[in-house]
Order: structure tokens, then C-alpha cells, then sequence
């Protein structure tokens, strides 16, 4: 008999719902593959009911069973989340432009897909000079300001778990690859409520980001552009009003879900 209290639905819900897509999120968060026991111990969930669970995902499309007999994320997630991916960029799309306004650079929202940062919705610079970060692209978190920023929120086992599948590419010569190193980074994120790359991911490329708070995707917000441009004094500038996108741009995703 199952007497799991942690897994009561909330008022309203259906538990089975909320069992299944804590499951597939969980799954995300550990990198798209996972054992049924490791579920079992992450989840707080009784082995029986994570096994009823999965198989109706996996005949659903939404898992899939590898020859290990661990369990991945399957390819019909890849239609939601290509329509998700449209409707954020609709929704965030006002919050970016008034970065490009207010600060001259272009202006990016991103998220944790994985163990990869991909990048939802931009709006350039309208500089001749830009990056070249499009929609779309994808990038190890440990050496973007985003990564950095959504990084920091997370549970510090987590974070290092991520970091030994990835294994932490050197990008460039200021990349961070020391674990040690990298915590003391993420630390300093969190304290300060942003994130930099200071040419970590590309030479001459400097972003700061913030994460998008409240929202159940790991979702941030950033701006970037040449490092002569990027100054500190720009930096200063660019903080409260991230800061402010991404609080707007959260009320905005509560408010479509709760409509």
C-alpha cells in the first residue's frame, strides 16, 4: 500500500499526472537517462509505481528503453518541447527588445536542456558588429552566463553530477575546467544574483545573465556582445534591468499557466 505523503497531489490534481511528468522532469535533470532503482531513490516514489509509470510512458512515445535497460527521455517530447520553445520566444519576446533598447546588445533567453544550454529566443543587437549565438544552438552551461546562472540554483550535488558526464570542454583559454574552481564560481553567482562569461564560451565575447525566477523550466535571461563593448560600467547598468526582464517574463509564464 502506498503511503508516500511527499507525493500527495495538490488540491485539484491528479496524481498519477503529477507522478508522471515529476518523473520525466527528474529524468531531464539527470542528464535524459536513468535506471528504474536510481528513479526510485530520487524520486521517493515505490519501485512498483515508478515501473507502472514508465511502461505507460514508454508506450506512450514519451520514454524509451535502452539496451542497458535504463530508461531515456523519448523522441515524442521533442514536438512539445519544439512548441513550447515557440510560445516562450512569442512570450518573451517584449523583454528582450527593451534589453536591445535600453542597453544596445542583443538579448538572449536560454535554457537547461539536459546537460546542454539551448538558446529559445533572441533578439539582435542592432550593432553591425554581433554574436553570433543563434536559436537553437546549444552549449556546455559551465562556460556561458546563462549555464553559470541557472547553475547556481541548483542543488550542488546536481551541479556535480552534470559536471562529470560533461566533462567540461575547454572552449577557450578562460574557460573554467576545474571543478573546485567552478564551485567557487557558482558560489560567487549565487551570492551576487549574476552571472558571467567573460570569454569563456568565445575570444572577445562578454555576457551577463540572470536566472527567470519562480518559473518550472530553468530558464535565463542574458545579453552579450564584444568585450569593448561589454564594459563593467555597461555590466552595472545591465543587472536591475535583467533582473527586471526576468521577473516580468515569469509573471508573464504564471499567468499563462494559471489561465
Amino acid at each position: 500500500m502506498e503511503t508516500d505523503s511527499s507525493s500527495r497531489p495538490r488540491s485539484g490534481g491528479v496524481q498519477s499526472v503529477e507522478r508522471a511528468f515529476g518523473l520525466l522532469e527528474t529524468m531531464a535533470d539527470h542528464g535524459g537517462s536513468m535506471g528504474l532503482s536510481q528513479l526510485a531513490t530520487v524520486s521517493r516514489l515505490p519501485l512498483p509505481t515508478i515501473h507502472r509509470i514508465v511502461r505507460t510512458l514508454v508506450d506512450l512515445g514519451y520514454l524509451r528503453q535502452e539496451p542497458s535497460r535504463r530508461y531515456a527521455l523519448g523522441p515524442r517530447l521533442i514536438r512539445l518541447g519544439e512548441s513550447s520553445s515557440t510560445m516562450l520566444s512569442t512570450w518573451a519576446r517584449p523583454q528582450l527588445t527593451r534589453l536591445v533598447d535600453e542597453l544596445g546588445e542583443s538579448a538572449n533567453l536560454a535554457m537547461l536542456d539536459g546537460d546542454q544550454i539551448v538558446y529559445v529566443a533572441q533578439v539582435p543587437s542592432r550593432h553591425s558588429m554581433r554574436m553570433f549565438t543563434e536559436v537553437g544552438r546549444r552549449v556546455w552551461p559551465h562556460c556561458t552566463a546563462v549555464g553559470k546562472a541557472v547553475l547556481a540554483t541548483l542543488p550542488e550535488r546536481t551541479v556535480h553530477e552534470m559536471l562529470q558526464r560533461t566533462g567540461m570542454p575547454k572552449q577557450t583559454e578562460h574557460t573554467i575546467t576545474d571543478p573546485a574552481a567552478f564551485a567557487r564560481e557558482i558560489a560567487h553567482t549565487a551570492e551576487r544574483g549574476y552571472a558571467m562569461d567573460d570569454g569563456e564560451q568565445e575570444i572577445g565575447v562578454r555576457c551577463v545573465a540572470v536566472v527567470v525566477p519562480d518559473v518550472p523550466s530553468k530558464l535565463g535571461l542574458s545579453i552579450s556582445g564584444p568585450s569593448s563593448r561589454v564594459t563593467d560600467e555597461l555590466v552595472e547598468r545591465a543587472v536591475p534591468l535583467l533582473t527586471r526582464a526576468a521577473r516580468e517574463l515569469s509573471d508573464e509564464l504564471n499567468g499563462q499557466t494559471r489561465a
